[in-house]
């Protein structure tokens, strides 16, 4: 006798939809966030993203999008005096991005209503790193 898949269909369906229903909260919540500083969710999401200086093709693997579409959000922020594109120090070809004075505290303003009443807000430390620990892992399992 065969175990039908139907249990474990249910159970992945289920999931799934909670971790598409917790992606859509946090988009809604990022993109409430930059409204309030005159950023677009993209902007926003770039500047989250800006922890130290980086090529465009490391913002666009962080942002999770296309280098084509990583260049024109930070063409916005170049224009806005947020970011700036420099010499990379080790590669001639690649330019690097890094964050102005001004860029680094809108990026800190940022921070600070990004962990204001966030979707995760109702999990503990340790709850919010187990559930980073078993997202890594389905991650790296696809």
């Amino acid at each position: 006798m065969t175990t039908s898949p139907e249990p474990q269909a249910v159970a992945e369906r289920e999931l799934c939809g909670l971790v598409n229903g917790l992606a859509q909260q946090i988009a809604v919540h990022v993109r409430e966030r930059a409204a309030t500083l005159g950023l677009t969710s993209a902007q926003a999401t770039a500047l989250r993203e800006m922890t130290g200086p980086m090529t465009m093709r490391e913002l666009a693997e962080r942002m999770g999008c296309e280098p084509s579409n990583a260049t024109f959000v930070v063409d916005k922020l170049e224009k806005q005096g947020l970011i700036e594109r420099r010499a990379h120090p080790t590669d001639r070809r690649a330019k690097q991005l890094v964050l102005t004075a001004e860029g680094d505290a809108l990026r800190e303003r940022l921070l600070e209503l990004l962990v204001q009443d966030s979707p995760l807000a109702g999990l503990t430390a340790q709850q919010q790193r187990a559930l980073q620990d078993l997202l890594e892992q389905a991650i790296i399992r696809s």
